[in-house]
């Protein structure tokens, strides 16, 4: 019996050989299909060149609520390495006194246009309005990294890093980049290293004008959510063919790159930065992700974001909301500017945000007004706390937090040192290091940098 089974294995194995039959054993790996690029575009960011510094005799917020008086914060090799009443400062640091002086970490703006057009505030590349869905598009092949406001925002704002976002004609306005503040030739240059992508959506008011005025849907915000729905049922059945085939092989699906974004996003690798004001509005969004499985990062302008500040923080949705911008459309009708305190103080999420050339500028402002306007109705919120506003919850919200937006050993050596009070409107950036790099110094004219675009334009007092 032993003969005949071992005579049957061998015509069994020759057979194989014979007709080329290349089937693996159960255990052996398979191995996955070659799929496309998820970082066609990839970041060549390379931090400036910096030295070891430590800084003393300061008031120091640590973007996460911390406070420290009289402190120190010493930096190096582009991080974080200490901070507290004393440091062990390396060999050869240089040291700052600040006395009289705050540091903080670098402010991080949300949402941001820079670059997406001409210098004055023309958004001429930001909106690509030719379709109520374009998830295809990326804010980065818009960008113009010799746009004046990005060195404004450094030297007069203390922001180190930023989101360019689309603007929001479209209910899926395609790609939102996040950017270190650095001079560069190429956007790529800025961009920062590992950071996800977010997928700019909008409410309301601005699709349903812009559509209903051209006879198209939506014209409505019913129209709105039908189309919404539409597009994350497609995205699903994307997800799906293109999920089988890197599991199992096969003939590749056809590729579409503006499911691509949105397959990213029900996969968690993108996030989605959602324009919302309303109250009802947001509550219809955080339902239909439910009903798609994806996740809000963030509600933008979120005006009435008070109305609902118990779903946001259940949901874990950051607000990005301005100090007190309100009735420029109806939408934006119902503000109050205690709008940040209420939200903090419900235990939800809070950024303070620009979606201005100029506020970006003044972004600290934006939070001080909002924070005495809490303080007027009771909202105690001390300094240190809303800090976070600024640096470490817009990074939480953009997906960097584990790298910037506070002060924290091994975290990028991203810091402002203020000539005072950073709550005070008498008080502007002194120096901000962007990875343990100086890239601006108030008190040297040879750190104050300028776009090539600036370079021998008539200046103020300049004959013209």
């Amino acid at each position: 019996m032993r003969s005949v089974v071992i005579a049957v294995s061998a015509l069994a194995l020759a057979s194989c050989a014979a007709t080329g039959d290349k089937r693996r054993s159960a255990s052996a790996p398979r191995e996955k299909p070659v799929s496309f690029s998820r970082d066609p575009y990839p970041s060549t960011y390379r931090a400036f060149p910096g030295v070891p510094t430590v800084i003393t005799n300061v008031t120091i917020y640590d973007g996460e609520g911390g406070r420290i008086n009289n402190g120190q914060v010493l930096f190096a090799d582009g991080k974080i390495v200490a901070l507290g009443q004393t440091v062990s400062a390396l060999a050869g640091a240089v040291t700052i006194d600040g006395t009289g002086k705050w540091v903080t970490p670098g402010i991080i703006d949300i949402h941001s246009h820079l670059g997406e057009g001409n210098p004055g505030g023309d958004f001429g590349d930001g909106n690509e309005g030719t379709n109520p869905v374009r998830p295809e598009v990326w804010a980065e092949h818009s960008i113009w990294p010799q746009d004046p406001g990005f060195t404004r925002a450094l030297t007069n704002g203390g922001v180190t890093s930023l989101q360019i976002l689309p603007g929001s004609a479209n209910l899926f306005g395609g790609r939102s980049v996040v950017l270190k503040n650095v001079p560069a030739r190429t956007v790529q240059a800025m961009k920062f290293p590992g950071a996800p992508y977010g997928l700019k959506m909008a409410c309301g008011e601005n699709p349903k004008r812009v559509y209903g005025s051209r006879n198209q849907m939506p014209a409505t915000r019913m129209g709105n959510m039908a189309v919404n729905r539409q597009t994350w049922v497609r995205a699903q059945e994307y997800k799906r063919r293109w999920d089988k085939y890197e599991r199992d092989g096969g003939d590749p699906p056809t590729r579409d790159i503006a499911f691509d974004t949105l397959r990213g996003v029900l996969a968690g690798e993108i996030l989605v930065q959602n324009h919302c004001y309303r109250a009802e509005e947001m509550a219809y969004v955080i339902d239909m992700a439910k009903e798609f499985g994806y996740k809000v990062a963030a509600f933008h302008h979120a005006t009435e974001a008070y109305k609902v500040a118990d779903l946001l923080k259940q949901h874990d949705i950051c607000a990005a909301i301005w100090a007190d911008w309100w009735g420029f459309k109806m939408e934006a009708y119902d503000a109050v500017n205690e709008n940040m305190p209420l939200v903090h103080n419900a235990g939800a999420c809070v950024v303070t945000h620009s979606d201005d050339e100029n506020g970006i500028q003044r972004l600290y402002q934006e939070a001080a007004k909002a924070l005495g306007n809490g303080r007027r109705m009771g909202i105690n919120i001390p300094d240190e706390v809303a800090w976070s506003w600024l640096s470490y919850n817009p990074a939480k919200a953009m997906g960097i937090a584990e790298k910037t937006g506070s002060l924290k050993p091994g975290k990028m050596a991203d810091v402002v040192l203020w000539n005072g009070n950073p709550f005070s409107v008498y008080t502007r950036p002194e120096k901000v290091w962007i990875d343990g790099a100086l890239m601006y110094d108030a008190m040297d004219p040879k750190r104050r940098p300028v776009t090539d675009f600036e370079l021998g334009q008539p200046g103020e007092g300049d004959v013209k």
